[in-house]
Protein backbone atom coordinates (compact mmCIF):
# COMPACT_ATOMS: atom_id res chain seq x y z
CA UNK A 1 0.00 0.00 0.00
CA UNK A 2 1.24 3.16 -1.09
CA UNK A 3 2.17 6.09 1.77
CA UNK A 4 -1.25 8.51 1.77
CA UNK A 5 0.13 11.97 1.95
CA UNK A 6 -2.01 15.21 2.68
CA UNK A 7 -0.32 18.97 1.91
CA UNK A 8 -1.20 21.64 3.96
CA UNK A 9 -0.26 25.07 2.71
CA UNK A 10 -1.61 28.21 1.91
CA UNK A 11 -0.04 28.40 -1.32
CA UNK A 12 -1.50 26.87 -4.62
CA UNK A 13 1.95 27.00 -6.29
CA UNK A 14 3.34 24.96 -3.12
CA UNK A 15 0.77 22.74 -3.25
CA UNK A 16 0.57 21.59 -6.57
CA UNK A 17 4.63 21.72 -6.88
CA UNK A 18 4.66 19.29 -3.49
CA UNK A 19 2.40 17.22 -5.09
CA UNK A 20 4.38 16.68 -8.36
CA UNK A 21 7.42 15.91 -5.87
CA UNK A 22 5.67 13.21 -3.79
CA UNK A 23 3.17 11.64 -6.62
CA UNK A 24 6.59 11.26 -8.56
CA UNK A 25 7.56 8.18 -5.97
CA UNK A 26 5.25 4.95 -6.66
CA UNK A 27 5.40 4.49 -3.01
CA UNK A 28 3.19 7.81 -2.09
CA UNK A 29 0.31 9.37 -2.93
CA UNK A 30 -1.03 12.62 -2.78
CA UNK A 31 -4.97 12.01 -1.03
CA UNK A 32 -5.57 15.67 -0.72
CA UNK A 33 -4.28 19.54 -0.65
CA UNK A 34 -5.45 21.59 1.68
CA UNK A 35 -5.05 25.83 1.40
CA UNK A 36 -5.37 25.87 5.77
CA UNK A 37 -6.11 24.26 9.03
CA UNK A 38 -9.95 24.20 8.68
CA UNK A 39 -9.86 22.49 5.32
CA UNK A 40 -7.04 20.33 6.33
CA UNK A 41 -9.78 19.43 9.73
CA UNK A 42 -12.08 18.15 7.58
CA UNK A 43 -10.11 16.29 5.05
CA UNK A 44 -8.33 14.30 7.77
CA UNK A 45 -11.74 13.24 9.33
CA UNK A 46 -12.28 12.23 5.93
CA UNK A 47 -9.32 10.37 4.26
CA UNK A 48 -7.23 9.57 7.07
CA UNK A 49 -3.66 10.03 5.66
CA UNK A 50 -0.60 8.20 6.62
CA UNK A 51 1.17 11.56 6.79
CA UNK A 52 0.83 15.49 6.98
CA UNK A 53 3.17 17.93 5.20
CA UNK A 54 2.22 21.06 6.96
CA UNK A 55 3.76 24.91 6.10
CA UNK A 56 4.56 26.85 9.07
CA UNK A 57 2.43 30.11 7.99
CA UNK A 58 -1.33 29.63 7.09
CA UNK A 59 -4.13 32.29 7.48
CA UNK A 60 -6.53 31.78 10.39
CA UNK A 61 -4.70 29.65 12.00
CA UNK A 62 -0.77 28.91 12.13
CA UNK A 63 1.03 25.75 11.75
CA UNK A 64 2.10 25.37 15.18
CA UNK A 65 -1.24 26.17 16.56
CA UNK A 66 -2.79 23.76 14.30
CA UNK A 67 -0.16 21.24 14.78
CA UNK A 68 -0.95 20.93 18.71
CA UNK A 69 -4.40 20.29 17.81
CA UNK A 70 -3.94 17.48 16.17
CA UNK A 71 -1.95 15.71 18.06
CA UNK A 72 -4.34 16.11 21.33
CA UNK A 73 -7.20 14.95 19.32
CA UNK A 74 -5.73 13.19 16.41
CA UNK A 75 -2.06 11.95 16.76
CA UNK A 76 -0.53 12.09 13.03
CA UNK A 77 2.80 12.15 11.13
CA UNK A 78 3.99 15.23 10.43
CA UNK A 79 6.82 17.15 8.30
CA UNK A 80 6.68 20.68 8.73
CA UNK A 81 7.53 22.91 5.63
CA UNK A 82 9.58 25.82 7.19
CA UNK A 83 12.18 28.34 6.44
CA UNK A 84 16.05 28.04 7.56
CA UNK A 85 16.24 31.70 8.28
CA UNK A 86 17.00 32.67 12.29
CA UNK A 87 12.98 33.00 12.51
CA UNK A 88 12.06 29.68 10.65
CA UNK A 89 14.57 27.70 13.12
CA UNK A 90 12.13 29.04 15.90
CA UNK A 91 9.01 28.17 14.35
CA UNK A 92 10.72 24.61 13.25
CA UNK A 93 11.55 24.08 17.12
CA UNK A 94 9.16 25.02 18.47
CA UNK A 95 6.83 22.92 15.94
CA UNK A 96 8.93 19.42 16.71
CA UNK A 97 8.00 20.01 20.34
CA UNK A 98 4.50 20.25 19.37
CA UNK A 99 5.23 16.42 18.25
CA UNK A 100 6.23 17.39 14.61
CA UNK A 101 8.26 13.98 13.40
CA UNK A 102 10.87 16.06 11.09
CA UNK A 103 11.15 19.27 8.78
CA UNK A 104 12.06 20.38 5.09
CA UNK A 105 13.61 23.24 4.63
CA UNK A 106 12.60 26.31 2.46
CA UNK A 107 15.90 27.76 0.81
CA UNK A 108 15.07 30.91 -0.18
CA UNK A 109 11.54 32.59 -0.94
CA UNK A 110 10.69 29.80 -3.51
CA UNK A 111 9.39 26.83 -1.59
CA UNK A 112 11.51 24.31 -4.39
CA UNK A 113 13.52 25.56 -6.73
CA UNK A 114 13.77 21.34 -8.23
CA UNK A 115 17.05 20.67 -6.53
CA UNK A 116 17.15 16.95 -6.68
CA UNK A 117 19.10 16.99 -3.04
CA UNK A 118 15.81 18.92 -1.78
CA UNK A 119 13.08 16.17 -3.39
CA UNK A 120 15.11 13.27 -2.11
CA UNK A 121 15.01 14.83 1.25
CA UNK A 122 11.15 15.07 0.73
CA UNK A 123 10.18 12.20 -0.25
CA UNK A 124 12.94 10.51 2.29
CA UNK A 125 11.54 12.61 5.13
CA UNK A 126 7.83 11.45 4.16
CA UNK A 127 8.47 7.78 3.99
CA UNK A 128 10.28 8.34 7.73
CA UNK A 129 7.42 10.12 8.82
CA UNK A 130 5.17 6.94 7.53
CA UNK A 131 7.23 4.72 9.92
CA UNK A 132 7.49 7.36 12.99
CA UNK A 133 6.06 6.35 16.09
CA UNK A 134 4.28 9.45 16.63
CA UNK A 135 3.24 8.32 20.52
CA UNK A 136 6.33 8.34 21.48
CA UNK A 137 6.82 11.75 20.23
CA UNK A 138 3.66 12.88 21.37
CA UNK A 139 3.81 11.44 24.96
CA UNK A 140 6.36 12.22 27.74
CA UNK A 141 8.01 9.32 29.28
CA UNK A 142 8.64 9.72 33.17
CA UNK A 143 11.81 10.05 33.95
CA UNK A 144 13.17 8.31 36.58
CA UNK A 145 15.73 9.16 39.37
CA UNK A 146 19.11 9.88 38.57
CA UNK A 147 21.68 8.13 41.15
CA UNK A 148 24.26 10.81 41.94
CA UNK A 149 27.91 10.81 41.33
CA UNK A 150 30.19 9.08 44.18
CA UNK A 151 32.92 11.33 45.43
CA UNK A 152 35.26 8.70 43.42
CA UNK A 153 33.73 9.29 40.05
CA UNK A 154 33.32 13.18 40.95
CA UNK A 155 37.04 13.58 41.63
CA UNK A 156 37.81 11.39 38.00
CA UNK A 157 35.39 12.99 35.72
CA UNK A 158 37.55 15.41 33.98
CA UNK A 159 39.41 11.87 32.56
CA UNK A 160 35.85 11.04 31.53
CA UNK A 161 33.52 12.03 28.44
CA UNK A 162 30.05 11.53 27.30
CA UNK A 163 29.29 11.25 23.71
CA UNK A 164 25.78 11.42 22.50
CA UNK A 165 24.27 11.11 18.77
CA UNK A 166 20.73 11.34 17.60
CA UNK A 167 18.13 12.58 14.43
CA UNK A 168 14.83 12.35 13.82
CA UNK A 169 12.92 12.65 17.20
CA UNK A 170 16.37 13.77 19.00
CA UNK A 171 15.38 17.23 20.15
CA UNK A 172 12.80 16.08 22.33
CA UNK A 173 14.80 13.29 23.46
CA UNK A 174 18.00 14.92 24.33
CA UNK A 175 15.55 17.68 26.58
CA UNK A 176 14.73 14.80 28.45
CA UNK A 177 18.02 13.64 28.76
CA UNK A 178 20.46 16.10 29.62
CA UNK A 179 17.06 17.62 31.64
CA UNK A 180 17.93 14.82 33.99
CA UNK A 181 21.65 14.76 34.03
CA UNK A 182 23.15 16.06 37.25
CA UNK A 183 25.15 19.25 37.23
CA UNK A 184 28.40 17.35 38.19
CA UNK A 185 28.01 14.96 35.42
CA UNK A 186 31.40 14.57 32.89
CA UNK A 187 31.38 16.95 29.78
CA UNK A 188 29.23 15.70 27.35
CA UNK A 189 29.69 16.61 22.86
CA UNK A 190 26.54 15.70 20.92
CA UNK A 191 26.02 15.49 17.10
CA UNK A 192 22.34 15.98 16.42
CA UNK A 193 20.93 16.14 12.95
CA UNK A 194 20.02 19.71 12.04
CA UNK A 195 21.06 22.57 9.68
CA UNK A 196 23.48 25.46 10.24
CA UNK A 197 21.55 28.40 12.44
CA UNK A 198 19.21 25.94 13.94
CA UNK A 199 21.81 24.35 16.67
CA UNK A 200 22.71 27.60 18.15
CA UNK A 201 18.83 28.04 19.10
CA UNK A 202 18.25 24.59 20.07
CA UNK A 203 21.31 24.59 22.21
CA UNK A 204 19.72 28.24 24.21
CA UNK A 205 16.43 26.40 24.56
CA UNK A 206 18.08 23.51 26.24
CA UNK A 207 20.27 25.73 28.33
CA UNK A 208 16.96 27.17 29.93
CA UNK A 209 15.43 23.67 30.66
CA UNK A 210 19.05 22.00 31.85
CA UNK A 211 20.75 22.02 35.21
CA UNK A 212 24.17 21.72 33.36
CA UNK A 213 25.03 24.24 30.83
CA UNK A 214 24.20 23.35 27.25
CA UNK A 215 25.92 25.80 24.77
CA UNK A 216 26.54 25.56 20.73
CA UNK A 217 30.27 24.55 20.39
CA UNK A 218 33.35 26.44 19.14
CA UNK A 219 36.78 25.57 17.68
CA UNK A 220 38.90 24.80 20.96
CA UNK A 221 36.06 24.50 23.61
CA UNK A 222 37.38 22.49 26.46
CA UNK A 223 35.19 19.63 27.24
CA UNK A 224 34.16 20.14 31.21
CA UNK A 225 32.09 18.52 33.77
CA UNK A 226 28.58 19.64 33.75
CA UNK A 227 29.10 21.09 30.27
CA UNK A 228 27.47 19.89 27.19
CA UNK A 229 28.99 21.33 23.86
CA UNK A 230 26.65 20.85 20.54
CA UNK A 231 28.22 20.55 17.39
CA UNK A 232 27.31 23.21 15.07
CA UNK A 233 24.99 22.52 12.11
CA UNK A 234 27.20 21.98 8.84
CA UNK A 235 29.86 21.38 10.42
CA UNK A 236 31.86 18.36 11.93
CA UNK A 237 33.10 18.03 15.14
CA UNK A 238 35.96 15.98 16.78
CA UNK A 239 37.44 15.54 20.31
CA UNK A 240 40.87 15.88 21.09
CA UNK A 241 43.10 15.92 23.83
CA UNK A 242 45.76 17.75 25.67
CA UNK A 243 47.20 16.76 28.93
CA UNK A 244 44.79 15.95 31.37
CA UNK A 245 42.04 17.96 29.35
CA UNK A 246 39.57 17.01 26.15
CA UNK A 247 38.32 19.88 24.01
CA UNK A 248 36.80 19.60 20.33
CA UNK A 249 37.86 20.83 17.27
CA UNK A 250 35.16 21.71 15.19
CA UNK A 251 35.97 21.85 10.88
CA UNK A 252 33.82 21.57 7.19
CA UNK A 253 35.12 18.83 5.21
CA UNK A 254 32.36 16.31 3.11
CA UNK A 255 29.40 14.87 4.14
CA UNK A 256 30.11 11.21 6.45
CA UNK A 257 27.36 8.30 5.76
CA UNK A 258 25.53 10.87 4.43
CA UNK A 259 25.48 13.79 7.18
CA UNK A 260 27.33 16.72 7.96
CA UNK A 261 27.34 17.11 11.02
CA UNK A 262 28.02 13.09 11.56
CA UNK A 263 27.70 11.38 14.23
CA UNK A 264 30.26 8.89 13.35
CA UNK A 265 32.91 11.16 12.76
CA UNK A 266 32.05 12.84 16.26
CA UNK A 267 31.98 9.04 18.08
CA UNK A 268 35.33 7.83 15.88
CA UNK A 269 36.61 11.00 17.46
CA UNK A 270 36.34 9.73 21.21
CA UNK A 271 36.87 6.08 20.42
CA UNK A 272 40.36 7.05 19.14
CA UNK A 273 40.95 9.88 21.87
CA UNK A 274 38.96 8.88 25.23
CA UNK A 275 38.65 4.99 24.46
CA UNK A 276 37.77 3.38 27.95
CA UNK A 277 36.93 6.78 29.49
CA UNK A 278 34.06 7.64 27.33
CA UNK A 279 30.34 6.85 27.28
CA UNK A 280 28.74 6.38 23.82
CA UNK A 281 24.99 7.20 23.48
CA UNK A 282 22.98 6.71 19.93
CA UNK A 283 19.03 7.29 20.47
CA UNK A 284 15.95 8.01 17.92
CA UNK A 285 17.03 8.55 14.05
CA UNK A 286 16.64 7.47 10.61
CA UNK A 287 19.37 5.74 8.94
CA UNK A 288 22.65 4.28 10.55
CA UNK A 289 24.91 7.58 11.26
CA UNK A 290 26.99 6.64 14.56
CA UNK A 291 26.06 2.71 14.18
CA UNK A 292 30.36 2.46 13.16
CA UNK A 293 31.23 4.69 15.20
CA UNK A 294 29.91 3.57 18.55
CA UNK A 295 30.99 0.01 17.16
CA UNK A 296 34.52 1.71 17.46
CA UNK A 297 34.20 3.05 20.42
CA UNK A 298 32.94 -0.40 22.63
CA UNK A 299 35.89 -1.79 20.82
CA UNK A 300 38.43 0.65 22.20
CA UNK A 301 36.58 0.12 25.61
CA UNK A 302 34.03 2.37 26.07
CA UNK A 303 30.69 1.19 27.87
CA UNK A 304 27.95 2.05 25.01
CA UNK A 305 23.65 2.79 25.28
CA UNK A 306 20.83 2.58 22.54
CA UNK A 307 17.35 3.97 23.29
CA UNK A 308 14.90 1.40 22.93
CA UNK A 309 12.42 1.10 19.48
CA UNK A 310 9.50 1.29 22.13
CA UNK A 311 10.46 5.22 23.11
CA UNK A 312 11.86 5.90 19.60
CA UNK A 313 9.91 8.01 17.35
CA UNK A 314 12.78 6.65 14.82
CA UNK A 315 14.17 3.22 15.36
CA UNK A 316 17.34 3.39 12.86
CA UNK A 317 19.98 4.50 13.96
CA UNK A 318 19.89 2.73 17.08
CA UNK A 319 18.66 -0.40 15.39
CA UNK A 320 21.91 -0.37 13.26
CA UNK A 321 24.08 0.14 15.81
CA UNK A 322 22.43 -3.17 17.47
CA UNK A 323 22.53 -5.18 14.61
CA UNK A 324 26.58 -4.47 14.20
CA UNK A 325 27.31 -5.67 17.74
CA UNK A 326 28.37 -1.62 19.02
CA UNK A 327 25.98 -1.59 22.24
CA UNK A 328 26.05 -3.13 26.13
CA UNK A 329 22.81 -1.34 27.09
CA UNK A 330 19.50 -1.22 25.00
CA UNK A 331 17.29 0.98 27.27
CA UNK A 332 13.54 3.15 27.34
CA UNK A 333 14.75 6.90 26.67
CA UNK A 334 13.34 7.43 30.16
CA UNK A 335 16.64 5.37 31.76
CA UNK A 336 18.88 6.76 29.73
CA UNK A 337 19.94 9.44 32.34
CA UNK A 338 20.37 6.16 35.28
CA UNK A 339 22.16 4.48 32.80
CA UNK A 340 24.88 6.71 31.61
CA UNK A 341 25.30 7.58 34.73
CA UNK A 342 26.08 4.17 35.54
CA UNK A 343 28.43 3.23 33.00
CA UNK A 344 30.61 6.36 34.07
CA UNK A 345 30.64 5.03 37.79
CA UNK A 346 31.65 1.34 36.14
CA UNK A 347 34.83 3.11 34.37
CA UNK A 348 35.48 4.47 37.65
CA UNK A 349 36.71 0.97 39.18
Amino acid sequence: MPIRVLIVDDSATARAVLREILEADRDIEVVGVAPDAYVARDKIIQLRPDVICLDVEMPRMDGISFLRKLMKFMPTPVVMVSSLTQEGARTTLDALEAGAVDYVPKPHSNIYDGADEIRAELIEKVKSAARANVKAQHEKALTRPVPKLSSMALSETTQKVIAMGASTGGTEALKQVLSALPIDCPGIVIVQHMPKDFTKLFAERLNTVCGIEVREAKNGDQVGRGLALLCPGDFHMVLRRSGAFYYVEIGSGHKVSGHRPSVDVLFNSVAKTAGRNAVGVIMTGMGGDGAKGILHMREEGARTIAQDEKSCVVFGMPKVAIDKGGIDVVTPLSDIPSEVLKAVEHISK
